[in-house]
């Protein structure tokens, strides 16, 4: 069943609130939610049985149900607990030198640009981040404004899949390609793309990428993957130093999957909410998701960032810029006077209201924002 009505009676979310915000932390299913439990009673029934015999083994049953899905090698992926994690573990083997520069935009991820500008403090290096002008143009017009940011100072290209505050889909296998070509270093945010967008991270090439499974794949909060090109695994160490140091040599996946105590649960979670979305036709899900969002960009009196002709640069969440006198307080209200959960980047200039489409949004909830926003703006 791929319908809004049907589905939502299968998320735990609060019935009483229109939710248009999956893409800040994702929803939890509730058969997801209670095969995430299980694992967690598993492991408390016995947990040396659990964690000092078996955990290795569940992992790599997981790895390789994540990797069919995003179209790796299995031992070439490693859990973490969100993309930002996976990111901070790819920034620091980077050699960089006083004088290098990271190359990004001024799209990305909040809470990454502080971790790119500490990371380059410490190594004297610069975070350089490429203004892309807004509403977006053609691909091609993006791939030559990031690029032309590139000198013989960029040792790294940084870039989000999808955007999170814009809700764009950059174009990362071009730039990729690109950096590729020139020996520059290339790392991706893909917090939005598992379960929103097609991914296939042979054909996509990067040296690093970092997705969250427990945004629109719909696992448990805690489960996240980092990949890691083959022959720069050997630098590449945890944010945690632990047992998977023992021993003369020891690997990738050993020193990022030894840490000291943890629950693995949501890790091990994941290859359900890949089964639970295919048993409900998802790609038919994202569609309709997909179409709600061009509605929303197209029918609400608000300038969308990416123009209506051009949709197929958004999946599910669409970022509408706000009219210059549009109320400080849009998104207490929407949520205090009409109960709708939906987020107001005020960082950007002007400002954005991102709406989120999941499986359990249907065309009421589309027509619920359209009534508020009238009220509002």
């Amino acid at each position: 069943m791929s319908d809004g009505t049907g589905l939502r009676g299968e998320f735990l979310l609060d019935p009483d609130v229109t939710f248009l915000n999956h893409g800040s932390f994702g929803a939890c299913p509730r058969a997801v939610f209670e095969r995430y439990q299980e694992w967690q009673l598993e492991l408390e029934r016995e947990p040396v049985l659990f964690l000092a015999r078996r955990m290795e083994g569940l992992l790599a049953e997981a790895r390789a149900a994540l990797g069919a899905y995003v179209g790796a090698e299995p031992d070439d992926l490693v859990f973490v607990p969100n993309a930002t994690s996976g990111v901070n573990i790819a920034a620091w083997p980077l050699g960089l030198q006083p004088g290098d520069e990271v190359l990004s935009t001024d799209l990305e991820y909040g809470a990454l640009d502080l971790t790119w500008e500490h990371v380059c403090g410490d190594f004297g290096a610069r975070y350089v981040r490429t203004p892309v002008p807004l509403p977006i143009g053609e691909e091609s017009e993006v791939v030559e404004t990031i690029w032309a940011g590139v000198n013989d100072r960029t040792r790294v290209l940084y870039l989000s899949h999808h955007t999170s505050g814009t809700a764009l889909t950059l174009p990362v296998a071009e730039l990729c390609r690109r950096a590729r070509e020139r020996g520059i270093v290339t790392v991706i945010d893909g917090a939005h793309v598992p379960g929103q967008l097609p991914l296939n991270l042979r054909e996509l090439d990067p040296d690093f990428y970092a997705g969250n499974c427990h945004k629109w794949l719909c696992a448990p909060k805690g489960a996240g993957f980092l990949y890691v090109r083959r022959e720069l695994q050997r630098s590449v160490h945890p944010l945690v130093f632990s047992w998977g140091y023992e021993g003369d040599d020891p690997t990738f996946l050993a020193r990022h999957e030894k840490q000291g105590t943890r629950d693995p649960s949501a890790y091990l979670t994941v290859p359900y909410a890949i089964e639970w979305q295919e048993a409900r036709d998802w790609h038919l899900v994202r569609e309709r998701c997909h179409e709600l969002a061009r509605r929303a960009a197209g029918e609400f009196g608000l300038t969308p960032v990416v123009p209506d002709t051009r949709h197929g640069l958004y999946g599910q969440m669409v970022a509408l810029q706000l009219p210059g006198d549009a109320p400080m307080d849009l998104q207490e209200r929407l949520f205090d006077e009409h109960r709708i959960e939906i987020p107001v980047m005020d960082r950007q200039s002007p400002r954005l209201i991102r709406a989120s489409f999941q499986g359990y949004n249907d065309e009421a909830d589309l027509e619920r924002l359209r009534a508020a926003l009238s009220v509002l703006l």
